[in-house]
């Protein structure tokens, strides 16, 4: 990756030791370590700022590739348990990034217009344009998660929709999109924490939601139900990443890392000019 002192940190991509294999197990998967950087909370931080740099070159290429064409783009797909931190990638990764190229999607409960169709009519309508990344916050991927543990939808209706998805993806993939999808993985002691700090500050009182209790005494059913949507959706074009989300500085820096990454594999240039670009310099002197 671009950028030695951001780098020296990383002893190892942690792309590989993030991505959901064979025979992978949530419940064993740390929450709290971090994996492949060998820096603490500051050397963390200051990498992320470095990456910042980098990661919002990189978007300009692929935003300025599609002016002419290039129909390449990123979906990132981020899933998680309340509190895990999903609203701090947007800030402090895609915060980086060039607005124009961002087009962020946070997916809540769907409208009764939305539950007459398909449930990935309304996702599809949100998919990334090329030379965009597109932002998932939460996804069709809520349809096998609370759709499973919430008994929203029969278990057949269930199955079918691991198969809709992921013939959904590949036809994504197919038409130039890179797909990343993380979950960020939280602890209950941590999630208990922040979600006891947002009750006793009044300037966080917004962002709690009393279902959010709810929904964590159903914990381990929902550890239950992204197990089985690894073991169903994760694909080589597809794939998962599980993201250690105890502490937050290192989620942000492993999905800046995941984003640079992908960006960096399309090996983009700055596209050339279809005009005389000295011949426009005379003509302003």
């Amino acid at each position: 990756m671009t950028g030695m002192g951001r780098e020296s940190f990383w002893t190892v991509d942690p792309s590989e030791l993030l991505r959901v294999g064979k025979k992978f197990s949530l419940v064993d998967r740390p929450t709290d370590d971090t994996p492949g950087f060998d820096g603490d909370k500051e050397q963390g931080r200051g990498a992320l700022a470095e990456g910042a740099l980098v990661l919002a070159e990189l978007q300009e290429r692929m935003f300025a590739t599609s002016r002419l064409g290039d129909r390449r783009r990123i979906l990132l797909v981020l899933q998680a348990m309340d509190t895990a931190g999903k609203g701090g990638i947007v800030k402090h990764v895609m915060g980086s990034v060039d607005p124009q190229g961002v087009q962020l999607t946070a997916f809540k409960r769907p409208t009764p217009e939305e539950l007459e169709h398909d449930f990935l009519w309304r996702i599809s309508k949100r998919v990334p344009a090329p030379g965009m990344i597109g932002v998932f916050d939460r996804s069709h991927y809520e349809d096998v998660l609370i759709g499973r543990v919430r008994k929203l939808a029969p278990p057949e209706e269930i199955e079918r929709r691991y198969t809709a998805i992921n013939t959904f993806e590949a036809a994504q993939v197919a038409c130039g999109t890179t797909v990343i999808k993380v979950m960020l993985h939280l602890s209950p002691a941590e999630q208990r924490r922040r979600l006891l700090d947002r009750l006793d500050r009044p300037d966080k009182h917004w962002k709690f939601d009393p279902g959010d209790i709810d929904e964590r005494e159903l914990w381990d059913e929902y550890q239950k139900a992204y197990q089985l949507v690894f073991e169903r959706t994760a694909t080589a074009d597809a794939p998962w990443y599980v993201v250690p989300a105890d502490k937050k500085w290192y989620a942000r820096l492993a999905v800046q890392h995941l984003l640079v990454d992908a960006l960096e594999r399309m090996r983009l240039d700055w596209p050339k000019a279809d005009y005389d670009v000295a011949e426009q310099i005379r003509r302003l002197n």
